[in-house]
């Protein structure tokens, strides 16, 4: 399978640089110079964007919330921003992954052969995970409590995804990381704090019951 890859990047000799890297890797690579270019280039459906965040015009944040819902595909971010805030602006905003700039070719493929790789896995799940009132159906990425659906970021989903296959088990936040994210990047961990925080409101909206324990000192886990 040939999987079909949208760059949008501002910066025309990264774009080249990237075209010929992946083309030589067997991707289908397309490419857009801004964010409304990439808006436009949504239509040939890729498989994965990476998504520049400082483009004049149009920046990658607002691309990537204006396509977050027509596209289930991951969206991995190419930015110079290594604010916390920036991160947390950026996977609040529908993306899956960041890498900072400059970055190295071999590292940003095997990023991209994880998400994909992941996806596939995602595509062929069929079953449920039914729990009192929620209820979580895999294949179509959903998460409902009753007959109210959460209405939740793809990396929202993901969290609780990994955590409901792996009920009772403790994992710390870089584990958590590494799992919905496909490596170990140190320090952006900090991240599953802010996510799993968001995650419980959004659950506390339709139900007290508490599904996500917190083990001090060690991490978080799924309570069954």
């Amino acid at each position: 399978m040939t999987y079909k890859i949208l760059i949008i990047d501002d910066d025309a000799e990264l774009l080249k640089m990237l075209k010929s890297y992946f083309e030589i890797k067997k991707y289908e690579i397309i490419t857009a110079k801004n964010g409304v270019e990439g808006l436009s280039k949504m239509k040939l459906q890729p498989d994965l964007i990476l998504l520049d965040v400082n483009m004049p015009g149009i920046d990658g944040i607002e691309v990537c919330r204006r396509i977050r819902d027509k596209t289930s595909c991951p969206i991995l971010f190419l930015t110079a921003r290594v604010e916390e805030q920036d991160v947390v602006n950026g996977l609040s905003s529908g993306g899956d992954d960041y890498i900072l700039k400059p970055f190295r070719l071999k590292e940003l493929d095997a990023r991209i052969a994880a998400h994909l790789k992941r996806e596939r896995r995602r595509k062929n799940k069929t079953i449920c995970c039914f729990q009192d009132e929620l209820s979580i159906d895999y294949s179509a990425k959903t998460v409902q409590i009753r007959t109210d659906y959460l209405e939740l970021t793809k990396l929202e989903y993901e969290i609780i995804e990994f955590l409901t296959m792996n009920p009772g088990m403790v994992f710390g936040k870089e584990r958590i990381y590494e799992r919905v994210c496909g490596f170990d990047a140190e320090g952006d961990s900090r991240v599953i704090t802010e996510l799993i925080r968001r995650i419980r409101k959004k659950f506390r909206k339709y139900t007290e019951t508490e599904y996500i324990e917190t083990v001090w000192g060690m991490g978080y886990r799924w309570i069954r």
